[in-house]
C-alpha cells in the first residue's frame, strides 16, 4: 500500500510518500480499514519532530484519525463488519491507504456523514467534549473563553460550547478568523493581536470574568486568560500550539478560588474506551442532525501532506485540513 511516512525526525518537510509499505492485518479484537480520508492535526507536526508525548521510531506514518470502509475484522469483533462505513482515532498511522485499529475506537458513520467530514471530526470534537463536559462540567448560561478559536480544536470548542448553552467568547489573531468563529456560534470575539486580552474579557463580562477558559495555545496568552477568569472558574489546559509552556503564578489560583484542569484526551480514551466511544457516537449524531458543522478548510492528496502540516504550523488554517489517498 501507499503511506506517507516519517524517515527522519526533522519536521514536516521530511515526509515521504512510500509506495511499497506492507498491508496491515487484523489480529484479535482489531479492525482493518481502507482509508478514504485522514484528518490532519497539530500533534502530527510534533510527531514529525519527535516532540510528542510518545515517540515512535522511524519509519512511521503520522495521522491520528481517519474514515473509511472496513475491509477485515479479527476474531472477537462484533460491533462492526466488513463493508461498514466507519471512523476511528489512532495514536498514529492514519496517513496510509489501510490502517488497523482496536475495535473500541472504531465507530460507525451515519449515512448523512461523508468520509471527509468523518475524518475531520473525532480527534478535535472528542478532545473538546471531554474537556467541556467531563473536566469543566460546563453549564448552560456560563461564559466560555476559547483561545486559538479558529483552529481545529478551537472551532470545535466554539461549536460545542454554544450547543451546550454557553455564551462563547472566541479569541483569535485576525478579524477574518473571528468572523469565521461567529459563523460557528461565537457570541463575542477578541482579536488578541490588536486588543488586550485581559481587559477585553473584563469589558465583555462587566468585570466578572469568564467561567471556563479553553486553552490549546499556551504561551503568553495563558496568564492573561487566567487573570480574566471568574471566581471559582475553570482553566482548561488543552495544549501548547504556541510552542511555549507557560509558567503560571499560583497566587492567581488562590485569589480567584479557581481550578487549573488538565485535559489529556488520549489518556482518557485509553483508560475508558467505552465512555470515549459513547462520546464519539453522540458527536456523530449531532453532526448528522446538523447541530455541529465540522469545518474543512481544504482537502489535499497524500503527496501534499508536508504542505498540510506546514500550513497548520504557520497557523494558516481555519478549521481542519483533510488528506485523501
Amino acid at each position: 500500500m501507499r503511506a506517507v511516512r516519517v524517515h527522519e525526525l526533522t519536521g514536516p518537510s521530511a515526509l515521504r510518500l512510500d509506495t511499497d509499505v506492507p498491508d496491515p492485518t487484523a489480529g484479535p479484537g482489531q479492525v482493518v480499514i481502507d482509508v478514504k480520508a485522514a484528518g490532519v492535526n497539530f500533534p502530527d507536526i510534533l510527531l514529525t519532530k519527535g516532540m510528542y508525548q510518545f515517540k515512535p521510531a522511524p519509519p512511521f506514518s503520522p495521522g491520528g484519525e481517519c474514515a473509511g470502509v472496513v475491509s477485515a475484522v479479527g476474531s472477537g469483533v462484533t460491533s462492526v463488519a466488513v463493508g461498514d462505513r466507519v471512523a476511528t482515532t489512532l495514536l498514529y498511522g492514519a496517513f496510509a491507504e489501510k490502517v488497523v485499529a482496536l475495535e473500541p475506537g472504531v465507530v460507525k458513520l451515519p449515512d448523512a456523514v461523508g468520509f471527509e467530514v468523518g475524518a475531520a471530526t473525532l480527534l478535535t470534537y472528542l478532545t473538546t467534549l471531554h474537556a467541556l463536559s467531563d473536566r469543566a462540567a460546563l453549564r448552560s448560561g456560563e461564559t466560555l473563553l476559547v483561545l486559538g478559536a479558529a483552529g481545529g480544536v478551537g472551532i470545535a470548542a466554539v461549536e460545542l460550547g454554544a450547543l451546550m448553552g454557553a455564551r462563547v467568547i472566541a479569541a483569535a489573531s485576525s478579524d477574518d478568523k473571528l468572523a469565521f468563529c461567529r459563523e460557528h456560534g461565537a457570541t463575542d470575539t477578541i482579536n488578541y493581536a490588536s486588543e488586550d486580552l485581559k481587559e477585553r474579557v473584563k469589558a465583555l463580562t462587566k468585570g466578572n470574568g469568564v467561567d471556563v477558559v479553553y486553552d490549546p495555545v499556551g504561551g503568553n496568552l495563558a496568564e492573561a486568560a487566567l487573570r480574566g477568569t471568574a471566581w471559582q472558574g475553570r482553566f482548561l489546559v488543552v495544549g501548547f500550539a504556541s510552542g511555549e509552556i507557560p509558567k503560571i503564578p499560583l497566587n492567581l489560583v488562590l485569589l480567584k478560588g479557581c481550578q487549573i484542569v488538565g485535559v489529556f484526551w488520549g489518556s482518557f480514551a485509553m483508560r475508558d474506551p467505552l465512555a470515549n466511544r459513547r462520546h464519539a457516537e453522540q458527536i456523530f449524531r449531532w453532526v448528522a442532525e446538523g447541530k455541529l458543522r465540522p469545518a474543512i478548510d481544504e482537502v489535499l492528496p497524500f503527496d501534499r501532506a508536508a504542505d498540510a502540516l506546514a500550513r497548520i504550523e504557520a497557523r494558516a488554517v481555519k478549521g481542519k485540513l483533510v488528506l485523501r489517498p
